[in-house]
């Protein structure tokens, strides 16, 4: 399981690599993400009233990533006195400070420890969901859901499917967790398992990309849905992505992708912390190759998603690129990639690229070598748009 022989270089090659057809010998890609000016993020209020998801004439607060889940948990509790909150150390506000102080304003009833046992947290919030509660279990990171796997995949996956015209299902059931690389999660702290959920029916698969989505998708996944869900949280943008969060309650809609920005010689199609790199990426080709217009969307639900808004995208745009953190095999890039060859391949200007993990184990030396940067993605558009 050896690494592609391209990324097999000494770090000041990869790290201060500069990009094709560069307006400057010292330009760069691969700079650190300036998430205090990105365009993914709402910096100020009046961005708000754009969106017509967020309540109109809404208040807001500026909130990191960890306080808009803090935020939309608190919420569902006030909301709800059949929601639950539980999960290890989650009592004092859990390893990333999502659930602090929640336990002292709901009492130990509602906001709980459990014992160090993933399966049977799965197993205890099916239950309570299947009575009635509406349970949000936290695994305390993505890499630990394993044990759990075999309780959500045969049981809370096909708990709707087996009650057939009962209408009993675990609707309500959330499933958080943290997920993704920070630079030096090794081993046991990086992965990226939703390619591993959305192959169950019977689930709902979802990753906000920032604040403001993280509370309405939350909301959401808790109050309107008959089906359990797996929230997927990237840590790294837990104190990194700040925006204007919208004080009422308000739900983004799951199953829905939306177009961040729209274009008309290429599409990329993302989710998560990679929007970001996207994004980057997308500037940088804008201004190198004069008159190109990259459209970017973002899935927020990767199962069941939303085929149709890619598949018209790409039918303008004639070319696309899809990008995520999480393995290339048998990964969310592919499934984009087949559903788009059946779907327009009479439109297609260009092969469908992928580019993601790549197909190892995240070693602590070599985190930042298996993701995707900018300049990979950089190098994907441009070799997509001059095919």
């Amino acid at each position: 399981m050896s690494l592609p022989r391209s990324t097999r270089r000494l770090v000041p090659r990869v790290t201060n690599r500069c990009y094709s057809s560069a307006p400057s010998p010292r330009a760069k890609l691969n700079l650190p993400i300036d998430y205090k000016s990105t365009p993914i993020l709402h910096h100020t209020p009046s961005s708000l009233s754009n969106v017509s998801e967020f309540p109109a004439g809404a208040t807001s607060k500026k909130l990191n990533y960890f306080q808009a889940i803090n935020s939309a948990l608190r919420t569902a509790l006030t909301k709800s006195d059949k929601v639950m909150l539980f999960g290890e150390d989650v009592a004092f506000g859990g390893v990333f400070r999502c659930s602090m102080d929640l336990q002292t304003e709901f009492g130990s009833e509602r906001v709980f420890n459990t014992p160090l046992t993933e399966q049977g947290i799965a197993g205890f919030a099916i239950g309570a969901a299947a009575e009635g509660m509406k349970p949000v279990a936290e695994i305390q990171f993505a890499d630990y859901v394993y044990p759990a796997f075999d309780q959500i995949v045969n049981e809370a996956a096909k708990f709707r499917y087996r009650e057939g015209g009962t209408g009993i299902n675990v609707g309500g059931l959330v499933i958080r967790m943290p997920c993704g690389a920070v630079g030096h999660g090794a081993l046991y702290h990086s992965q990226s398992p939703e390619a591993l959920f959305a192959h169950v029916p019977g689930v709902r698969v979802v990753m906000p990309r920032s604040p403001a989505q993280a509370k309405g998708l939350l909301l959401s996944s808790i109050f309107n849905h008959n089906d359990p869900v797996i929230f997927m949280e990237p840590k790294i943008l837990y104190r990194a992505a700040v925006e204007h969060v919208p004080n009422e309650y308000y739900t983004i809609p799951l199953s829905k992708a939306e177009v961040i920005k729209p274009g008309k010689d290429l599409t990329i199609i993302s989710y998560g912390q990679p929007l970001y790199l996207c994004s980057s990426a997308i500037s940088a080709i804008e201004k190198t190759m004069k008159g190109v217009s990259i459209e970017l969307i973002d899935l927020r639900t990767i199962y069941p998603w939303d085929r149709q808004t890619v598949i018209d995208s790409v039918r303008k745009t004639g070319r696309a690129v899809v990008v995520h953190e999480s393995m290339i095999n048998y990964g969310v890039g592919a499934e984009v990639a087949a559903t788009l060859q059946e779907g327009a391949f009479l439109r297609l200007e260009a092969p469908v690229k992928r580019v993601a993990g790549w197909s190892t184990h995240t070693g602590l030396s070599y985190e930042q070598f298996i993701l995707p940067d900018v300049a990979r993605i950089y190098d994907a558009v441009k070799q997509t748009l001059e095919y």
